[in-house]
């Protein structure tokens, strides 16, 4: 059997680690011109650990977390509002980038990579699936899989555009990475944040010398600037605290990360032999904060419904790794959406709200009733 998989982020290498150990051929084709690094701060656990932790790749995990001893918000001149001291007995959140996350999955798949390259046509039948790319190649395989993302190629060709499938959430985001030795030690591991009305700022160290940064904006209108990191600038450069340093290090794209803050609710998964994974059909977006867990796990349990199928029809394992998916991304997109007025704050009485209730979160024995009404959980995927 053979799978070609769209997308060489983490839910596509992912599939590849799974169909690999399975005895597939996997070819793996990649928009990118090269491997993504950076990214913004993750927080990965639930269902993803899990299936990381049976794939064997915990300790290549750990190897790079960045843990978070405290979270905290401040003003702008530094000067910390509120803070909630993270205890030992979350170790079973892993911070890092998602950058990394992708890298520790692509360092044990052994499938090559074709970057700077995307599909271009579709074409299938009973007997497979034939794909042309952007390249003028073709291939043809068992089962092509599109795990490139909220603006998905392969969703467009076989489903349609990508307007029936986003639902915009009102906000741009932004991250990046500056190496500073002065900025990361004045961090340090903590995730700081600073908040007004609509905007959304948080810095976070990476390492010694490296600074991971995040910026959220509430804005009507979905399209992305023609100048992101001169829109970032403009709407973040008044703030104060760290802003007008690492403003003024700002890259341009591909190092500067910006894009719509969206979900994907796509009545289908899968068609014939074309089947969807990850953001391509499951984004829950940054509010969730659950989607690189979601993406390893629902790799999990789509390689598990293909292991138990025949090689003849690959329909209802593809209709059955859907049905197992889909009641849990439903539940942390909405779980996403009620956070968002948390995460993003639209006026100062909600601030001040957000402010008293991480104080209260610091009293004996309410931080982790805290934790867990602010991540979804208790997902059972991983069987």
């Amino acid at each position: 059997m053979k799978a070609i998989v769209c997308g060489a982020g983490i839910a596509g290498t992912a599939l590849a680690w799974h169909l690999e150990r399975d005895g597939w051929g996997v070819e793996l084709v990649e928009r990118a011109p090269v491997f993504r690094e950076g990214g913004y701060m993750i927080d990965f656990y639930g269902p993803g650990l899990e299936a990381a932790e049976r794939m064997g790749l915990r300790p290549g995990l750990e190897e790079v977390r960045h843990p978070v001893n405290e979270i905290g918000y401040v003003d702008g001149s530094g000067r910390e509002t509120s803070r909630l001291v993270v205890k030992a007995g979350f170790a079973e959140v892993v911070s890092l980038l998602r950058g990394d996350l992708a890298r520790v999955l692509a360092e044990q798949v052994r499938a090559p990579v074709r970057y700077g390259t995307t599909v271009a046509a579709v074409r299938q039948d009973d007997s497979g699936v034939e794909v042309e790319l952007t390249d003028g190649t073709r291939r043809e395989a068992d089962l092509l899989v599109g795990a490139d993302g909220v603006h998905s190629r392969v969703r467009e060709l076989v489903f349609g555009p990508e307007e029936r499938f986003i639902r915009y959430l009102g906000h741009h985001v932004a991250a990046y990475v500056v190496e500073d030795e002065d900025l990361s030690r004045l961090v340090g591991p903590r995730y700081r944040m600073l908040t007004v009305p609509h905007l959304m700022a948080g810095a976070y160290a990476v390492g010694e010398d490296r600074l991971a940064l995040l910026f959220l904006r509430h804005e009507p209108d979905p399209a992305v600037p023609a100048d992101p990191a001169a829109s970032l600038c403009e709407h973040f450069g008044h703030l104060g605290w760290i802003m007008p340093e690492v403003l003024g290090r700002c890259p341009q794209p591909p190092e500067l990360y910006y894009d719509q803050v969206t979900q994907v609710e796509a009545p289908q998964w899968s068609s014939g032999r074309v089947v969807l994974l990850g953001d391509a059909c499951q984004a829950v977006s940054l509010f969730a904060g659950h989607g690189a867990s979601l993406a390893v796990a629902a790799a999990w349990v789509l390689a598990g419904e293909l292991r138990a199928a025949s090689s003849g029809d690959l329909s209802p394992a593809l209709d059955r790794y859907a049905a197992r998916m889909r009641p849990v991304v439903t539940d942390v997109q909405a779980f996403g959406r009620r956070f968002l007025p948390w995460m993003a704050p639209p006026s100062r009485l909600r601030i001040t709200a957000r402010d008293w209730m991480l104080r209260l979160a610091s009293l004996p024995g309410a931080d982790r009733l805290f934790m867990n009404s602010f991540t979804p959980g208790g997902h059972r995927l991983i069987t």
